[in-house]
Parts: structure tokens; C-alpha cells; sequence
């Protein structure tokens, strides 16, 4: 490639992350190596289960879509325009393409070869940090939006790879022996304890590494005798990395620097004490679960205790996830999934022990379960319709429907779940009920709202099916949206008491913080903040029809759409949510509680600052609201 081609090249690419960390001569020796290919409009690049390129790709001019197949149909994922990344698979895994790339219109695509790339990959921390975030959130670019970098995880998949936040499992007891041991000692060390690997350390600090390669290239091939000493033959410096690192993050480590061990140490660094070794096998194994390791646990669980170990994973992976800045709705998205499938296996087990259910029925996950909004251990949420049945059977198939639920319940208190304080759970016979018993509660919630002034009914109207048949939750949503069409009286109810929540910021815009209890002085986040938030969404899309969206960050995603007049404000609620449930969790997980309460003292003053533009979204959504529905207020 003449030079002036690479340095046109280089200069387009110098405007764009991650490249524009690099310096330009540096550019230009990557562009020296790049190839300029010319796409016609429907030219496809790759293909859904194609063998992996040895490139990436970035667009120079033009459009080109990402497709996937769902519900047997091509869907679009995204959209590149001039600048953007796609096909990085390559550098994250060595499975086939899992969508499809197509030029919108005639395109010019550069194709960067991945190892001319990896070298500045490993010499540049920033480029590295990029593509490991970038390829987490798959999503544009921090505010600059300068350009974008399309990661490879499944719609189906809830566009979060399990992989960023799954911890790996690796050799905690690695062989250490120091400079001096003989070669012949440590492989028969290494093969009496069937290890391929062994760390050479001083003081417990690491300062090689010999595996299974050092003795077929030094030694079989005569180079060392084997009463040479091992610091002969070992590797250094030795690679290190954290003790919290990811499955997606040890395997770039390892693609980048040509690896197939990595010594795992406090920090990170060659300074601190060794805690283990990840091999190629580790990493290997891992992919073999992911990203349904969790998911594969729950379906073999027979017991409460089993369902809790599997909770207790999924705790370490939403901390892993927050410490490393996951995007939240990509945590509540995997979590949520998670939940669920707790929740399914709870049920499946109850039916083992009692025998086929009498008629179908749908097992609904209700409030901050049945919104994929349950990071932290709160309690179980659900209610339970089952088929209409002849009036001479009703007791019995009831019953067995009340016996299937207290055994879930229970199974489900055994894996850390709270008993619901209100009784908010299917096991009560309240909440068991038929088809035609629940649309007629439904449809006296809609009609006369407020009826029992101390009922709280609103958090039955976000459910999501956990077991069960599918056909009866949709026949409760679609009566539930027909009846609350034109309700008045029931988006009236639904505003005011959106809107009577206590205010978070007093006239001097301080916290309102609680001045008496077991909790006072500190501030509470879910009442003042989050549940306004929620109820506002609840409510709007609602009132303007829209079904099947749970969760509150893709509600108020969704009415931006919906409702483009009031777009931006949506967004800002989006946002503020998503920064208000991360406090929140920060909390719980802190202080292993539901993190409600927080002490303001304890925040940052930045996260202060941030904390109270959060809660400035709920003013403009509350104006909204009473401009919308005229409301009238109840005593």
C-alpha cells in the first residue's frame, strides 16, 4: 500500500476511539496494513454462523446493518455510519459470527488486520480499557458519541454477554517453587499433581513461569539437561492479573499478549502475593457454561439450598458487574433472567412433590421481580390464576393450587428470599385465585380505585410469567388494558398517588431525611426517589397502551418514543433511574440490607450533586402528569 493511501487512511482514523490514543505514526503502521474494501448496496460482508475473519471493521463511508434472526425473521440490532466498529467476535471469541453484515447502500469498509492491531492493544492501556468496555455495553461512546463499537451478544440474550460479568473458577493452589529447584524435580512435581504449569517465586512473589511448552522446546529438545535448575527454562516476566477479573477480560489478556497462562495475584501486579493461575483450560471450561452456567445449575436444583447457592453466584456476579461500571440495565437484564428461572425451578420442584397440576395456570413474578428490577435480596412477590374450573371441583383444584404455591414460597424463603411482610404471595389464598376471579379483582381495582384505602394493589400490575401457561397472562393483560382504556377515575387514583409521594428535597432543595426510627437522618432513596419514578411509568404507559415493557429504564426508553414531545424528559427519568438504582444497590450490598435508606454524609460530593439532578427528573415528570390527566386529588 503506497504511502500516501496510509496516511489517508490514518488521518480518518486518528478522529475516531480508540485510535485516536495512538499516535499517528502509529496509524500509519496499521494502515499500512489495511485493506480497502468496496461493498454494493445488499453486499454482505459476513454471515450468521460464518467461520470468523482475521479482521475487524471500521466504515469509511456509508451504512452498514447488523442483523440476527428472531422469531424466525431478520431483525436489524444496528445501524454502522462512518467511523463505527463492528466484527471485533474475533478478538473475544473463537465462535462463528452470530450476525449477519450488510451494506445499506454502497459502502467503503477498511478491514483492519486483528494481528497487526494486538501489538497496540497491549501496549495501550486506553485502546484496551475501550474495547473491554466497548464491547460490555455495546453502546455508543460516553458523551463525545464520536464514534461507536458493536459488541456481539444475542438480542435473545438480553444484550448483556454473560461473560464481562461471570468470575472465573482457576487453580487457587498453584505449584511454587523458588530459582534453585532442578528442572527434573519440578516435572515430576508437575506430573504427580497432573499440573501443566508451576510459578517460580521468591518470597511468594511471583518471577517466572515453566509450563508443559518450556520442557517440550528447552528440554526434550536438548537445549537444558534436567539437573539444570528451573530459572533456566522459565519465562519472565510473568504476566499478572487481578483476582476479580472476568471470563471476557482474561481471555483478551491472553489473545492479546499470545498467552496461555496468566498468574493471578492481590493487585494485579508482580509486587503483591500470588493467588493462583489461569490456564487456556480455565478459560475453556468457563465458555463451556457461559453464558448459562447459572441458568444450567438451576434446572439440575432438587432443593431450596441448591436454588441458594445459585442466588448466592448471581450476588457475586452483580458485584463484580458494579464494581467493574456494567451498565445497570444490562445487570437487571441478566439478573432478572436469573430470578426468574429461580423462581420456575421452585415451582417445577413443588409439582414434583404434588403431582400434575389439575388444569393449566400461570405463576406470575409481580412488583420489582416482575420488573427485572431485583438486584439485592428483598422479598418474593406473586400471584397465581389458574383455569376456570365446574363449581363442584373449585375447592379442591384451589387447594392444590395453594399447597403448589406455599411450597414454592417456601423452597424459595430456603434460598434467601423474605416471607412478603404485606402477603403479597401466591401462597395466600387471596392471591390463588381463577381466571375469572382475577379479572373481576382487576377489574375492581380499575373501576373503584381507592375502595380499601389501605390496599396496595398498584405492584400487580407489573408481573412477568415464571412458570405456567403464557395464554392466561395474556388474557389478564389484554382485559386489564381494554378496561383501563378510558378510565378516568383510575389514571386520577394512579396520578395522585404518583404525586403524594413524600418529597425528596425540602424548600431549600436539602434532603428530606427521616427524623425518627431506627433510620434516622438518613435519606430514603426507594420511597422519595425510585418509586415515583416507577410509578410514573407504570402509569403512563398504561394510559397510553403500551404492553409487554416491565421494566422501568425500558418503559421511559419506550414513551420517548411514543410520545416524542415529552422525549427528553423521558430520557432524563431513564437515566435518573438507572443512577438512583445504582445507589441503591451500592447500598444493599454494602450493608447486606434492601439498601433503601442511605446516608448522604457517606456519598461523594460529586455523587451528591448527581444524586439531586437524578431527583430533578421527577419535577418535570410530575408536571407532565398533572397536565395529562387534570388531576382532581384524593383525600
Amino acid at each position: 500500500m503506497k504511502n500516501s493511501i496510509a496516511e489517508h487512511i490514518a488521518l480518518f482514523l486518528k478522529d475516531f476511539k480508540p485510535f485516536n490514543y495512538l499516535s499517528f505514526e502509529e496509524l500509519k503502521k496499521i494502515a499500512e496494513s489495511i485493506r480497502v474494501l468496496s461493498l454494493e448496496k445488499e453486499k454482505t460482508l459476513f454471515k450468521i454462523d460464518e467461520v470468523l475473519h482475521e479482521c475487524f471493521y471500521v466504515v469509511n463511508q456509508g451504512v452498514v446493518h447488523l442483523t440476527v434472526i428472531s422469531d424466525a425473521e431478520e431483525a436489524l440490532l444496528n445501524k454502522c455510519y462512518s467511523g463505527d466498529i463492528f466484527g471485533l467476535r474475533p478478538f473475544f471469541s473463537k465462535n462463528n459470527y452470530q450476525m449477519t453484515a450488510k451494506a445499506r447502500e454502497e459502502s467503503i469498509i477498511y478491514a483492519i488486520p486483528i494481528d497487526s492491531f494486538k501489538p497496540f492493544v497491549s501496549q495501550n492501556q486506553d485502546v484496551l480499557n475501550f474495547l473491554l468496555e466497548s464491547f460490555a455495553t455495546n453502546s455508543r461512546n460516553d458523551k463525545e458519541n464520536t464514534n461507536r463499537i458493536v459488541s456481539y451478544s444475542n438480542p435473545n440474550e438480553n444484550q448483556a454477554d454473560v461473560s464481562f460479568f461471570q468470575t472465573l473458577s482457576y487453580n487457587k493452589s498453584p505449584l511454587k517453587v523458588n530459582a534453585q529447584t532442578s528442572i527434573k524435580e519440578v516435572a515430576i512435581l508437575m506430573s504427580d499433581n497432573l499440573l501443566e504449569s508451576a510459578l517460580i517465586v521468591e518470597n511468594d512473589l511471583v518471577k517466572g513461569i515453566v509450563t508443559d511448552a518450556d520442557f517440550r522446546m528447552k528440554v526434550a529438545t536438548g537445549k537444558h539437561g534436567i539437573q539444570s535448575n528451573i530459572e533456566n527454562i522459565m519465562s519472565f516476566p510473568v504476566l499478572t492479573v487481578p483476582e476479580n477479573i472476568s471470563l471476557a477480560e482474561a481471555q483478551l489478556v491472553m489473545i492479546t499478549h499470545n498467552l496461555n497462562h496468566l498468574c493471578v495475584t492481590e493487585d494485579g501486579t508482580t509486587s503483591t502475593l500470588v493467588k493462583g493461575i489461569i490456564s487456556q483450560k480455565d478459560l475453556i471450561n468457563a465458555q463451556a457454561n457461559n453464558p448459562g452456567v447459572l441458568l444450567k445449575e438451576i434446572k439440575r436444583a432438587i432443593s431450596g439450598n441448591e436454588l441458594k447457592n445459585v442466588r448466592q453466584n448471581l450476588d457475586e456476579i452483580i458485584n463484580t458487574s458494579i464494581s467493574k461500571n456494567i451498565p445497570l440495565n444490562h445487570i437487571n437484564a441478566i439478573a432478572g433472567e436469573v430470578i426468574l428461572s429461580i423462581v420456575r425451578r421452585s415451582v417445577e420442584i413443588a409439582i414434583l412433590e404434588l403431582g400434575s397440576p389439575p388444569v393449566p395456570f400461570a405463576f406470575l413474578s409481580t412488583g420489582s421481580e416482575g420488573r427485572k428490577e431485583q438486584l439485592l435480596y428483598t422479598d418474593h412477590n406473586s400471584i397465581l390464576v389458574f383455569q376456570d374450573v365446574e363449581a363442584e371441583k373449585y375447592r379442591d383444584v384451589k387447594d392444590y393450587f395453594v399447597q403448589l404455591a406455599k411450597k414454592s414460597s417456601t423452597m424459595l424463603e430456603q434460598a434467601g428470599y423474605k416471607h412478603s411482610a404485606y402477603g403479597h404471595v401466591a401462597s395466600n389464598p387471596n392471591l390463588c385465585k381463577s381466571l375469572s376471579e382475577w379479572i373481576k379483582q382487576y377489574n375492581s381495582w380499575i373501576n373503584t380505585p381507592g375502595e380499601t384505602s389501605n390496599e396496595i394493589f398498584t405492584i400487580y400490575f407489573d408481573y412477568e410469567l415464571a412458570f405456567g401457561d403464557p395464554k392466561i397472562e395474556t388474557e389478564i393483560t389484554e382485559n386489564i388494558f381494554k378496561n383501563a382504556k378510558n378510565s378516568v377515575l383510575f389514571y386520577d387514583y394512579l396520578g395522585n398517588d404518583a404525586l403524594k409521594k413524600p418529597a425528596p428535597l425540602n424548600f431549600f432543595k436539602k434532603f428530606n431525611l427521616e427524623e425518627e426510627g431506627e433510620h434516622k437522618g438518613k435519606f430514603n432513596i426507594k420511597t422519595k426517589a425510585l418509586m415515583p419514578l416507577i410509578d410514573g411509568a407504570r402509569l403512563f404507559v398504561m394510559n397510553m397502551g403500551i404492553k409487554g415493557i416491565n421494566n422501568t429504564y425500558l418503559r421511559f426508553k419506550q414513551l420517548a418514543i411514543t410520545d416524542e414531545a415529552h422525549a427528553e424528559i423521558y430520557l432524563e427519568c431513564a437515566e435518573s433511574f438507572l443512577f438512583l438504582s445504582r445507589i441503591r444497590t451500592i447500598e444493599g450490598l454494602k450493608n447486606d440490607s434492601d439498601g433503601s435508606f442511605i446516608d448522604i454524609d457517606e456519598l461523594s460530593k460529586s455523587d451528591k450533586e448527581k444524586l439531586k439532578q437524578a431527583l430533578h427528573a421527577m419535577d418535570n415528570l410530575e408536571e407532565i402528569i398533572k397536565d395529562r390527566f387534570q388531576l382532581t386529588q384524593f383525600s
